[in-house]
């Protein structure tokens, strides 16, 4: 099926438009490059791309890499060549790898040098043809490449294929933290309205500098907002991988000039135990979102005595991924909500019948719009379970609507637990428990029990120099919260393990 509608070239366009102006500031390297220059950039990779691994329309380019203004060069070279691009999470293991290159089938492997031996591995295992590296700047396969696209004696244009909006631009892999991955088709149609409501709900404009801290090889990293933030003509400076230490730093330099940025709770949770975090003065940045798992409330309202109102979003790979956003206006006011739709989704919160359900009552969120995927590659059978007939997409996520029709995402739909009969979402009791001093992070999650049928067990982990026992935050939750939802049971752990946007891994907590 195809829209009828062309598909544009954000970074040519502000290179004609505004050629001067920064496109993209790389923190590691100190690289900074205005659109005139990362055009030209663009074009030299899809030289290269075409070149040295006969990269043509449909191939997949996948890439594991850091954070690096180069990822985005390639992101950009792919549409060039009508290619489709494959980021790769490098916290994954080499079979983990494997199996997504053997389901995407790339032409060509690019690296970051520091994963020279995984790539090579997976490539091997694979059958993936071709590997180059790249080195944020230095002496690397990629830059060489680069450097001799334009002095080959071929020339250097291109000749872009007509593209259409209904066109994949990118796959994106699942975090895959229930089982084996599975890839969204991303197509240029998703990228456009996403980078328009974004535009729209927090402002983005050519005069935006947005920080790229979550992984490029997440949706969060690469749509949100970076991507819009080159649809508007925008800066993105991108931090190569997240230190709370230079988060602060970052966020509290004005000379910097950030305006925009999304992290995940778990972000903003290291980001308040920092030394000077306290002191810090972030009030020229204009939005500070937040969003990747429901950010605890405590949380929202510690920063919402300092004068910071963190925006709470939500959004999966598989809707653009922004499908509600809360106003900065409204922040503290709907303290817990997701906010509302943008304009151009459509919600419904359902039952297990498909039924919606009155308001105030918690289903499962559905949602349908242009931004949503049109399916997984290679996965006929998840398409078919994962839509409604009349293309409702299931999220998976558990959600009510308040009586000013605000969104509020309970908790993950396979996350609930019934205990006595009671439903229970692990969410609510988190944030309870998040109530108590001393508690930095902490997660619920059902395990059996005789009579009951499920409990909630809690994990937390303490502040440094906290004294807490399990006593203290039954106690506590015992005081909050219905009988039946209260933690039967509160173990205490160093950590709790995290994806690489530092969502929880839930499934990996003993439920023995």
């Amino acid at each position: 099926m195809t829209s009828g509608i062309p598909v544009e070239d954000w970074i040519a366009h502000h290179a004609r438009f505004s050629p001067g102006a920064e496109a993209v500031h790389d923190l590691a390297s100190g690289r900074r490059f205005t659109y005139a220059q990362f055009d030209e950039r663009i074009t030299r990779a899809a030289l290269w791309l075409a070149r040295a691994f006969g990269v043509r329309r449909g191939d997949r380019v996948a890439v594991l890499s850091m954070n690096d203004t180069d990822v985005f060069e390639l992101q950009f070279a792919c549409r060039r060549l009508g290619a489709i691009f494959l980021p790769l999470n490098w916290r994954l293991a080499v079979p983990e790898l494997e199996f997504i290159a053997k389901d995407a089938g790339p032409v060509v492997l690019i690296h970051g040098t520091e994963f020279a031996d995984a790539a090579l591995q997976v490539a091997r295992l694979a059958g993936v043809l071709h590997t180059a590296d790249l080195a944020n700047g230095k002496p690397c396969a990629y830059e060489a490449g680069l450097a001799a696209a334009l002095s080959s004696g071929k020339g250097g244009t291109l000749d872009p294929p007509a593209l259409d909006l209904a066109d994949i631009w990118t796959i994106m892999y699942t975090s895959g933290t229930t089982g084996r991955p599975k890839g969204a088709e991303i197509t240029y149609q998703m990228c456009v309205f996403n980078a328009v409501q974004c535009a729209m709900t927090i402002g983005l404009t050519a005069n935006t500098r947005n920080l790229v801290l979550l992984p490029t090889f997440h949706t969060g990293g690469l749509n949100v907002y970076a991507n819009p933030t080159f649809h508007t003509g925008g800066c993105n400076v991108v931090m190569r991988s997240f230190d709370p230490g230079v988060f602060l730093r970052l966020l509290s330099d004005r000379a910097l000039g950030l305006t925009h940025l999304l992290g995940v709770p778990t972000n903003f949770l290291m980001l308040a135990q920092e030394p000077g975090f306290a002191a810090a003065d972030f009030s020229h940045i204009a939005c500070i979102g937040v969003g990747g798992a429901a950010a605890p409330l405590a949380l929202i309202e510690e920063y919402g005595r300092k004068g910071v109102k963190l925006q709470q979003g939500w959004g999966m790979t598989e809707t653009g991924p922004l499908g509600l956003l809360l106003s900065g206006e409204m922040a503290l006011a709907k303290v817990g909500s997701s906010g509302l739709p943008p304009l151009y989704v459509r919600l419904k919160i359902c039952d297990p019948d498909g039924n919606e359900v009155k308001q105030g009552e918690t289903g499962e969120l559905m949602i349908r719009g242009p931004t949503v995927t049109p399916g997984y590659w290679n996965r006929p059978e998840a398409n078919k379970t994962s839509f409604t007939a009349d293309g409702w997409f299931h999220t998976g996520d558990a959600a009510r609507q308040d009586e000013d029709g605000y969104y509020y995402i309970v908790d993950r739909w396979k996350d609930m637990f019934i205990s006595g009969g009671e439903n229970v979402y692990p969410v609510e009791v988190e944030n309870v428990i998040y109530q108590l001093d001393g508690v930095l992070e902490n997660a619920v999650v059902g395990v059996p029990h005789e009579k009951w049928g499920e409990v909630g067990r809690a994990f937390v982990v303490l502040k440094v120099g906290a004294n807490l026992d399990e006593a203290a935050v039954i106690e506590h939750c015992g005081g909050q919260l219905a009988r039946y939802k209260v933690p039967k049971e509160v173990r205490f752990i160093d950590g709790l393990p995290h994806n690489a946007t530092g969502k929880v891994l839930k499934h990996q907590l003993p439920r023995t």
